[in-house]
C-alpha cells in the first residue's frame, strides 16, 4: 500500500506531462546535444549528469543547474516545460546541468538527514560532483552559477541554495517549499505535513534551519526567487509565505516589500530589498494557478533574474547591509560632493544607499555624472583608514572584493571593509581594519558578491 500512495504521489507531482510528451515526440534540435557524463565525481545515490554545452557557449559561461520534477527525467524537463532555458543557453551561452533521479518514483531527496546535510552523502552531495566537473571541465564564472527547479526540483533548489550558499548566487524555485521543510526521521521522502502547508515556522525558525545545513557559515546567501500558484493543492499554496520567511531572514530583511507589481494580470509580483531585475528576494504569486508552474512566459523572468541573459559583465545593485547592525551602508546627506565619507544609517532604498557591483571589481552609487565609487580615502592601505566617495577613476584603491565569509576586503590594501569599534548606531563611521572575521565586518547585499 505504501509504495502504490507513494506512485500516487509521484504522478500528482509531476508537471503536465502532456507537454513533456509532445516535445520529446516532436524532438527538438537541442535534445541531440544534451549529453550523459558518468564517473563525474562523489554519486552516492546513483544520479544521472546530462550537460547542455550550446555551440556559442560563452568564453566564460554563466553555469545553470537545472533540477527535474517527480516522475520527470533529465530529458523530460530539458526539452518539455524546461525548453525555454534550453533556447536560451543558445542566445546566451551558458552552460546547463541537469541532474536525473533514478530511484523510485524519480523523486530528489529533500528530507532526510543525509539529504539535508552539506556534503551529507545523498543527492544535493551528488549534484554538487556534477558542477564541480562542470567547472573543471569549462571556464565556468563562479560568480553566475545559479540552480533552478519545478516541484521537487524547486525543493531541491531551497535546499541547494541553502546547503551551498557559497557556491550559488541564485535560485529560482517553481512550485516548491523552505529548505528543510520536507524533513523526515523515518528514511521516507514524503512529508505530508509540509506539503499541506500545515508547517508554519517564524522567519528566524527558518533561518535556522537553513543555517543548520551549513553549520558555522556567516557568509552571504543567494538571492531567492519563488513562485507559487494560489491554488496549489499538491505543495499547499502556504508554503509560498514561509518561503519568504526563510529567505527575507536569511538576508536580514523582513517580510514587508520593498515593491509591488503585476508583470501580467494574474501575477502579483513582490520584491524584497533591491527592487530591480535582481532583487535580493522576488516571489511570485500566479492567481487561479494550481501545481502546474512553470507556464508560458515565466521562465524569460527568471532568467533575468537568475542574470542568464548578460555576459559576465553583469551587475548586482541594492544596499549594502552591516550584519552586525542591520543598518545599511549610507552616503550621508545624499552627497556626491567627493571625499564625503561614509556611515551606518537606517536602510531606506534611497539612492545613496543603492550601490552596484561592477565586473570589474569596483562598488558605485549615483549614475551619469554623479557616479561614484567606493574608495580608500587617499589611496590609504592601514588600519583605519576612512573610505569615502570619489570620482570612478579605475585605481586599486577603489577595488573590493566580496568572500565567502561575508566579508569584504580592499583589493589594494587587503584589509577588511568594516564597521568602527563594532558599533551600530546611526552615524557609525565605515572604514579598513584589519581582518579578524568580526561580525563588525560582515556585509550582505552587492558588497558580498563582487567576487
Amino acid at each position: 500500500m505504501k509504495r502504490v500512495i507513494r506512485g500516487l504521489l509521484a504522478l500528482v507531482l509531476m508537471v503536465p506531462l502532456a507537454v513533456t510528451v509532445a516535445f520529446l515526440t516532436a524532438g527538438s534540435a537541442a535534445a541531440a546535444t544534451l549529453t550523459r557524463v558518468t564517473d563525474f565525481g562523489t554519486n552516492p545515490t546513483n544520479l544521472g549528469m546530462y550537460v547542455y554545452a550550446p555551440d556559442s557557449l560563452a568564453a566564460k559561461p554563466a553555469l545553470l543547474v537545472l533540477v527535474h520534477y517527480c516522475g520527470g527525467s533529465a530529458g523530460g524537463i530539458f526539452n518539455g516545460n524546461g525548453h525555454d532555458y534550453a533556447t536560451a543557453a543558445d542566445r546566451y551561452g551558458y552552460l546547463v546541468v541537469v541532474p536525473e533521479a533514478t530511484r523510485d518514483g524519480h523523486c530528489f531527496d529533500v528530507s532526510t538527514k543525509a539529504g539535508l546535510t552539506r556534503n551529507g552523502g545523498s543527492d544535493s552531495t551528488g549534484i554538487m560532483s556534477m558542477v564541480g566537473w562542470a567547472r573543471q571541465h569549462y571556464n565556468v564564472d563562479p560568480g553566475r552559477i545559479v540552480v533552478s527547479g519545478f516541484s521537487s526540483g524547486a525543493m531541491m533548489t531551497n535546499v541547494l541554495a541553502a546547503e551551498y550558499p557559497d557556491v550559488f548566487a541564485a535560485g529560482a524555485a517553481f512550485s516548491g517549499v523552505p529548505a528543510g521543510c520536507f524533513a523526515t526521521t523515518d528514511g521516507s521522502l514524503w512529508n505530508s505535513q509540509c506539503a499541506g502547508g500545515n508547517v508554519v515556522k517564524s522567519a528566524q525558525q527558518w533561518a535556522d534551519q537553513a543555517h543548520a545545513m551549513y553549520p558555522g557559515y556567516a557568509g552571504a546567501y543567494p538571492r531567492m526567487q519563488l513562485w507559487h500558484g494560489d491554488q496549489d493543492t499538491t505543495l499547499a499554496y502556504p508554503n509560498y509565505g514561509e518561503e519568504i520567511k526563510q529567505w527575507t531572514a536569511l538576508h536580514g530583511l523582513n517580510q514587508t516589500p520593498a515593491a509591488t507589481d503585476h508583470p501580467q494580470s494574474s501575477w502579483t509580483r513582490n520584491r524584497y530589498g533591491d527592487t530591480g531585475t535582481h532583487a535580493t528576494v522576488e516571489g511570485v504569486v500566479v492567481a487561479g494557478t494550481g501545481h502546474t508552474l512553470p507556464q508560458a512566459g515565466m521562465l524569460a523572468y527568471a532568467i533575468s533574474f537568475l542574470g542568464l541573459d548578460g555576459g559576465s559583465t553583469a551587475t548586482r545593485s541594492g544596499p549594502v547591509r552591516s550584519v552586525a547592525a542591520g543598518r545599511c551602508l549610507d552616503v550621508p546627506g545624499r552627497s556626491t560632493t567627493q571625499g564625503t565619507r561614509l556611515q551606518l544609517w537606517d536602510c531606506n532604498a534611497g539612492t545613496n544607499q543603492t550601490w552596484t557591483a561592477t565586473a570589474a571589481g569596483e562598488l558605485t552609487v549615483y549614475s551619469g555624472d554623479t557616479l561614484r565609487c567606493l574608495d580608500a580615502e587617499g589611496g590609504g592601505t592601514g588600519a583605519g583608514t576612512a573610505v569615502i566617495i570619489w570620482a570612478c577613476h579605475g585605481g586599486a584603491n577603489q577595488k573590493w572584493r566580496g568572500n565567502a565569509d561575508g566579508t569584504v576586503t580592499g583589493t589594494q590594501s587587503g584589509l577588511c571593509l568594516e564597521v568602527a569599534a563594532g558599533s551600530t548606531a546611526n552615524g557609525t563611521a565605515v572604514r579598513l581594519g584589519t581582518c579578524g572575521g568580526g561580525q563588525n565586518q560582515k556585509w550582505t547585499g552587492p558588497a558580498a558578491t563582487t567576487r
